[in-house]
């Protein structure tokens, strides 16, 4: 009989490629843009580290205290735009600005 994985384990499989966490980040940070709902942009940040290695690795490359890391990448988690920056490219990523529309 075949095996099948659950679905977390193939998700964060498929974070491994960053081509993949990219457009995982970039749709999560859309939704936030149009709901205000960070929780989805938050759990798409922890999914991506925990492809990477972990939020302890994550910790450890962006020299962010460990717990506060935690905490900041939680469901009651508001991050300053510091730590997100921070996060962003200790996971090899960077924000960046879009127009809302083409002129």
């Amino acid at each position: 009989m075949r095996q099948l994985r659950n679905f977390k384990t193939y998700h964060i499989d498929k974070l491994k490629d960053p081509k993949e966490a990219r457009a995982y980040l970039s749709l999560s940070l859309a939704d936030y843009a149009n709901d205000k709902d960070i929780d989805d942009f938050l759990l798409a940040i922890r999914d991506v580290a925990q492809a990477q290695g972990g939020l302890g690795k994550l910790a450890e490359d962006t020299r962010l205290n460990r717990q506060n890391l935690y905490r900041a990448l939680s469901k009651e988690g508001n991050p300053r735009l510091e730590t997100v920056g921070a996060v962003l490219h200790g996971l090899g990523f960077r924000l960046s600005i879009e127009p809302l529309a083409e002129n």
